[in-house]
């Protein structure tokens, strides 16, 4: 039972329903108001106390003027009630209302106020909740999450003061960077454009079919020859659907050798037979090397590999090859065994958009790539497959003995990509990949790459003009793979050294001169610092910082011995050569603006 007072001399009382035996013999469970009246002897309610367990009784004290006092009984207990009576009290009973039983009507006034009370108090609760939504979506990084913005600040501040050098990454506009924090990120878009599983699609098919459109303008693609998959999530997940599209379990595939330049996608064993990508734990896979004298692939001897295994997919392309690759000549090898020719072209996408390398669309029936890297879009991966008649100078018909005169890879690819390997497609990515498409189509981003090719050939001939060994002796694309074995480094403590310095590099295995591989080399790349709008000239001083990088590698090692671990003992950081080469790594490098960033 609860009290509520009012502002006249009325209480109302709400009987818990709880209590049956009372409830039952009331005729609205509404809050009942009872008056206490001055001189008022006990009333029976409805002319029955019998049918009525709630007694009152009102005894007015010696003072009428200064207090009331009530006595009454509720459900058999004695209950007291002193109440001082004031005139606004008074006033309040002389202008109210009598019913017919002589008391003051105040049930209409009760039930209206309180429910204007709980109105106001739902709409202050409802508000309140809103705000609290809005408040927490509407943090900033730095209010939200202050330690993952000082993270984020700090990598900022490291890749502004740093010289960036690993072939695989690159810069992206501030056009891309917006796509990719923008509201795309909200929408889950399984399936392809047009068979979506989840309505509201409109736009989301808008940006997914411009970017696939963009990506076959990019390099000049027809589109009735062939089509395009923008949703993988990397050149991996890529490599990985052609594989489950087109193949079995168990079937064969054949690239090159990852410490001969190749990728782990491509099918890698370790050494002692240990299998370290899905290519290799789920197709059996057969690799081709370069030549160890030489570095470059020697495509007699692919060809014996091949007529000797037979793979169902032959893989050209690398990611540490820095020359060019025969397309025409693996075309020929993968028709005398009836190979699906794939051409995985991460590295070096952007030179071929941009006509600065060998394109591999005329000869391949699948490519693949990385969407960042050359490109210097989003981290994604795409894949370009051919559809329609194929063609009929070439003997044997291909896919996996299909005697069809037409291409299926479109189908089996994309059903590969979603659903049997990803859920929605990235939106942000996607969105992000249209822009940096679009940006490939432009006479600025020929004259980038460009600029990349030049910068390399730059760098190479000042690492050259020092005595140092370069793999292949050189490059025909951005990149050049580093022999460090005359300065006695491992690859391993040398780009330790480097990363002490503010440079980043990647190490890499390499071919000793009796054909073993040994760790003793590192990739080198210009895509990114020649975003930061580096130049030939500012190579040939990165080549002076990675000159000197060595020399002091090569005197740590001496003093610490080859281990890696030795490179990293406490304090080696503040080795006055160390501290004075990153002195000069960070007055160079933020003389160059870091794109798409306020640094």
């Amino acid at each position: 039972m609860s009290r509520t007072s009012r502002s006249n001399d009325s209480i109302c009382f709400q009987i818990d329903s709880t209590f049956h035996s009372i409830s039952r013999h009331l005729n609205s469970p509404a809050a009942i108001p009872l008056q206490l009246m001055d001189q008022q002897t006990p009333t029976e309610t409805n002319g029955s106390n019998e049918n009525n367990n709630i007694e009152q009784h009102t005894n007015i004290g010696t003072n009428d003027e200064e207090e009331d006092e009530e006595n009454f009984r509720i459900l058999g207990h004695p209950m007291h009630l002193k109440r001082q009576r004031d005139d606004s009290n008074n006033s309040n009973n002389s202008n109210g209302t009598s019913n017919s039983n002589g008391g003051t009507t105040t049930e209409s006034s009760c039930s209206s106020t309180s429910s204007k009370r709980r109105h106001i108090d739902q709409v202050t609760s409802l508000e309140s909740r809103r705000q609290a939504v809005r408040a927490w979506g509407n943090q900033s990084i730095q209010s939200a999450d202050p330690d993952i913005f000082e993270m984020l600040e700090k990598e900022k501040q490291r890749q502004y003061k740093g010289i960036e050098l690993i072939a695989s990454e690159n810069y992206v506009s501030k056009a891309v960077m917006e796509a990719l924090g923008s509201h795309l990120t909200n929408k889950y878009s399984e399936g392809m454009p047009g068979g979506r599983y989840y309505t509201g699609n409109k736009h989301i098919d808008e940006i997914e079919s411009l970017c696939c459109q963009r990506a076959l303008a990019a390099f000049e693609l027809d589109s009735n020859s062939w089509g395009v998959n923008v949703q993988p999530y990397s050149c991996t997940s890529a490599n990985f659907a052609v594989y489950t599209g087109l193949l079995s379990p168990g079937d064969r595939i054949m690239g090159l050798d990852t410490p001969s330049g190749g990728h782990t996608s491509h099918g890698y064993y370790t050494p002692n037979g240990k299998k370290v990508s899905g290519a290799s734990i789920f197709f059996e896979s057969f690799l081709y090397k370069v030549d160890p004298r030489t570095g470059v692939v020697d495509y007699e001897k692919v060809e014996e590999r091949v007529m000797d295994f037979h793979p169902k997919i032959l893989i050209c392309g690398g990611s540490a090859y820095p020359r060019d690759w025969d397309y025409a000549k693996f075309r020929q090898i993968a028709d005398k065994c009836g190979a699906v020719l794939m051409c995985d072209m991460a590295q070096i996408s952007g030179l071929i958009a941009a006509k600065e390398c060998a394109s591999p669309f005329e000869f391949c029936d699948i490519v693949t790539s990385t969407t960042h890297k050359s490109l210097r879009g989003p981290r994604g991966g795409i894949i370009f497959y051919r559809k329609g008649y194929k063609p009929t100078k070439r003997g044997m018909l291909l896919n996996q003995g299909d005697s069809s005169d037409k291409y299926d890879f479109e189908e089996k690819i994309n059903f590969a990509v979603c659903s049997a390997l990803q859920g929605g497609p990235h939106n942000n990515h996607i969105a992000a990949l249209a822009i940096a498409l679009k940006q490939l189509a432009t006479p600025e981003y020929k004259a980038y790459m460009q600029q990349v090719k030049k910068n390399a050939q730059a760098l190479a001939s000042a690492l050259l003009r020092r005595n140092c060994k370069l793999v292949t002796g050189g490059t025909d694309n951005h990149m050049l793979l580093w022999d460090l074995r005359n300065f006695g480094l491992s690859g391993k403590n040398f780009e330790k050294v480097c990363e002490m310095c503010h440079i980043t590099v990647n190490k890499i295995p390499i071919f000793d001169d009796h054909g073993t591989m040994v760790p003793g080399g590192v990739r080198i790349g210009t895509p990114a610092m020649t975003s930061r709008g580096c130049l030939e000239s500012d190579f040939e001083t990165m080549g002076g910082f990675l000159f000197r990088a060595a020399l002091i590698a090569r005197s740590i090692q001496r003093e610490h011995g080859k281990m890696a671990k030795g490179i990293l003992k406490d304090g080696l950081e503040n080795n006055k050569d160390i501290v004075d080469l990153r002195t000069q790594v960070e007055n160079f490098a933020t003389q160059f603006a870091m794109p798409g960033q306020d640094v």
